[in-house]
């Protein structure tokens, strides 16, 4: 890592930068000890199966994340800060291939904040609570000094159970790389919100458990496009996997008007955050089923590239790459630099 002497905004942003922060804030802390996966969407650590004799010893696995949420505006199209908090810590157990069981909930608010309005963020909570079946279960609350934050920030945490965990790192060479929809619908919501943009897109941001508890099962790797969208999901896959990937251009799961919005904006739309998507790693032999389940909850899920060979002789080596409608290949980076602020 670099040498700086301040924390900068792109450390938070999901790219390289945040790749590079996270990396050292886990050589200073040190030893996991028995956890597992700890570089993935959520920390795992084996049950002892005679304390889970009461629930069932297929489930051993439990599986821990917390996620902090700072979102300008708070109410935008399709959601608000309290929605994309419990989907975001719900996703995060889903991708791993967990069932959520419990989340909690930790606020800080300014002081003055409107009664009205943080009425509105519980209810968003409560209603995604109820229609998942996932409690809150535990939480906090502080009021801190008008002008001390900005209104109101979230940190939600979740643990779930799990028979089988979905690695970052299980992609393999002839899978198939799909999206559960088209992405950065998020992204540009809160983006025409801010900037005042007249746009019909909403927000994406949806619980991913039902989907995932009915094709996890044949899923190889898996990840929610949060920040750093894209192009941070497939690279992070491609690294610890070890492998290529080739998404086709004619393919990309990006709606004409998000494009637009990116291209106005100068924004890159392969790093758009996404709030109810998510990209996985398929094999070919059940790549047929997967599709035809999530095509029952989202018309526009596709495969969007492939798991290719790489090798020293290969036109591209490992990392991941877009193919042109002329055929050409391009490398999709990690998002580098300053990302879009408080977008999730």
């Amino acid at each position: 890592m670099e040498q700086y002497n301040n924390i900068t905004l792109d450390m938070g942003g999901g790219g390289a930068k945040s790749a590079e922060i996270i990396k050292e804030i886990r050589k200073i802390l040190g030893s996991t000890g028995k956890w597992k996966n700890t570089g993935d969407d959520g920390a795992v650590f084996p049950l002892n199966k005679d304390a889970m004799n009461r629930v069932s010893t297929e489930w051993d696995k439990l599986v821990f994340t917390t996620d902090s949420f700072i979102v300008d505006p708070i109410f935008f199209p399709g959601g608000d800060i309290g929605k994309i908090a419990i989907c975001g810590t719900i996703n995060d157990l889903a991708v791993m291939g967990a069932r959520p069981i419990g989340i909690g909930l930790s606020l800080v608010i300014e002081e003055g904040f409107p009664m009205d309005d943080f009425k509105k963020i519980m209810k968003s909570i409560g209603k995604i609570s109820k229609t998942t079946g996932v409690p809150i279960v535990t939480g906090d609350t502080k009021v801190t000094e008008k002008g001390k934050i900005d209104k109101i920030e979230i940190t939600t945490s979740g643990v779930g159970l799990a028979q089988n965990i979905i690695s970052n790192g299980g992609a393999k060479v002839g899978d198939y790389i799909i999206s559960s929809g088209d992405l950065g619908e998020h992204a540009v919501a809160l983006l025409a919100s801010r900037f005042n943009y007249k746009t019909k897109i909403k927000s994406d941001c949806k619980p991913l458990n039902k989907e995932l508890e009915k094709v996890g099962k044949f899923l190889n790797a898996c990840k929610d496009p949060t920040r750093g969208g894209l192009a941070a999901n497939l690279n992070e896959i491609a690294d610890k996997s070890k492998i290529k990937i080739i998404v086709d251009e004619k393919n990309l799961p990006y709606k004409k008007e998000v494009v637009a919005v990116t291209e106005l904006l100068g924004l890159d739309k392969f790093s758009l955050a996404s709030e109810g998507r998510f990209i996985a790693s398929v094999s070919p032999e059940n790549i047929k089923k997967v599709l035809t389940i999530l095509k029952k909850f989202n018309s526009e899920a596709k495969i969007i590239g492939r798991v290719e060979p790489s090798s020293a002789k290969a036109m591209a080596g490992k990392g991941v790459y877009v193919k042109t409608e002329l055929g050409a290949l391009r490398k999709i980076e990690a998002p580098k630099g300053k990302l879009i602020p408080r977008i999730c």
